[in-house]
């Protein structure tokens, strides 16, 4: 990809339109885009120029990333896993997790849920019984306390480039710490009248991993919109409705309100779990007609 002229790196920060970019042998070198839009993640692949300008990428093997009607929002560039992480404390959108799941499976990226805070006994069944749909789908769930014990995560990691995804306040930057030492992410105290964690992470960073691997740690979201995937994308990436697919009486069946469709007799079979067909509406009916 480069020139005797040019330098090959990968992003491991990403500020708005600046980048951290490591070098071969470890040293670190900052890039900026040729044009006025950022098109380059964290995990990227670049070629820059010796005054610091990207002038391209690697092929990459995923791309991580979310939009709306007007903008995307790159994630991760190049990540193998995705990391979801919940809490018991604050609550946690299991609607967001489904809309994670469908970018990821878009993307091939294997998906490990992370219930984070586990130590917080009291509220640990509300939040499995969040959890159950995508237990129940065969979902992978660690539980741990990031604060106490990261270490149930760690077989996950080796040789993996992991992303982590979540809301704010679900202790992403804390279990960054735990895993990363020396990484220093910086955490703030949750804001408990309204029920989420503040900001803390306000770009995304890629650590070396001590025992192998890659760590991307993201900032908190709380919206995560499905506009560049087609409705026939989305319905594939609810992995549980792909043997029924094909199998309702009409070959566009929306399962909504149609006769003889395959997904809703699955649900009312207490095959599939409703709340994920309520995922799925709402993410077609967003996909054709807003908000995203």
């Amino acid at each position: 990809m480069s020139t005797p002229a040019t330098r090959q790196g990968t992003i491991v920060a990403a500020f708005g339109r600046h980048y951290e970019i490591e070098l071969a042998g470890g040293a670190l070198a900052t890039g900026y885009p040729r044009g006025k839009k950022s098109p380059f993640a964290v995990g990227d692949e670049v070629e820059l120029t010796p005054d610091g300008q990207i002038t391209g990428h690697a092929v990459r093997r995923s791309l991580l990333y979310r939009s709306d009607a007007y903008r995307q929002k790159l994630i991760a560039a190049n990540a193998t896993q995705l990391l979801l992480v919940v809490a018991t404390d604050p609550s946690f959108s299991d609607m967001l997790l489904s809309r994670a799941l469908v970018a990821a499976e878009h993307q091939g990226l294997t998906t490990t849920i992370v219930l984070n805070k586990s130590d917080l006994s009291a509220a640990l069944p509300a939040a499995r019984k969040l959890l159950a749909p995508f237990i129940a789908l065969g979902c992978r769930v660690v539980e741990l306390s990031a604060k106490f014990d990261p270490s149930p995560l760690l077989p996950l990691l080796a040789g993996e480039s992991s992303v982590l995804v979540g809301q704010s306040g679900m202790g992403k930057s804390t279990l960054t710490n735990a895993l990363v030492p020396g990484a220093a992410a910086p955490t703030r105290e949750l804001s408990t009248a309204l029920d989420s964690g503040k900001h803390t992470t306000t770009y995304a960073r890629l650590y070396h991993l001590p025992h192998g691997g890659t760590l991307i740690d993201s900032p908190g979201l709380q919206e995560f919109g499905l506009k560049h995937l087609t409705p026939q994308e989305i319905e594939y990436g609810f992995a549980e409705f792909r043997p029924f697919l094909g199998r309702c009486r009409f070959r566009d069946c929306q399962h909504q309100a149609e006769p003889g469709c395959a997904i809703k007799e699955a649900v009312a079979a207490g095959t599939l779990h409703p709340r994920r067909l309520e995922h799925f509406r709402q993410f077609i009916s967003e996909n054709r007609h807003g908000p995203y």
